[in-house]
């Protein structure tokens, strides 16, 4: 997700709301100008119509293509899907506003943490190499190391 804080400050933000479109909504979520179009061809599309089945997707984008997006409109709150269609819904500004708001008390909070303890499941040691070239004078799983 590419969010330019700055962009969303409160002067800027004010010019942007004089004239919104598409583009601006796609490229927050995409850096590539291509998937940031497809993004926003499928959400002009459901936006048109009021609601989008996969089987009415414009022919320029595949299938595939279309349901990944779309499933990513459904995961951030932009979309709902229901009934095998895709519409749109306002679940999103209330969760990017509630996050925003967590970080910034997470950031003024003097609290010391303990990763141990808060990520008690998660893999702490380092990953033994799994294959590949082995490096001369490395000793391989037999027990011999390699001749220089």
């Amino acid at each position: 997700m590419g969010i330019k804080y700055w962009e969303f400050e409160d002067a800027p933000l004010k010019e942007k709301l004089k004239k919104v479109n598409v583009k601006d909504v796609a490229t927050v979520f995409f850096d590539n100008e291509t998937e940031a179009y497809r993004f926003s061809v499928l959400l002009l599309e459901v936006k048109k119509r009021g609601s989008l089945r996969l089987k009415d997707v414009p022919a320029l984008i595949p299938i595939a293509t279309a349901k990944r997006y779309l499933d990513y409109a459904v995961q951030i709150g932009l979309l709902k899907h229901e009934d095998s269609a895709y519409s749109l819904t306002d679940r999103y500004t209330k969760p990017l506003r509630n996050i925003a708001t967590y970080i910034k008390a997470w950031m003024d909070s003097p609290a010391e943490e303990d990763l141990s303890i808060e990520f008690t499941a998660a893999r702490t040691d380092k990953q033994e190499k799994r294959g590949g070239k082995q490096k001369l004078g490395e000793a391989q799983p037999d027990g011999k190391a390699t001749q220089m």
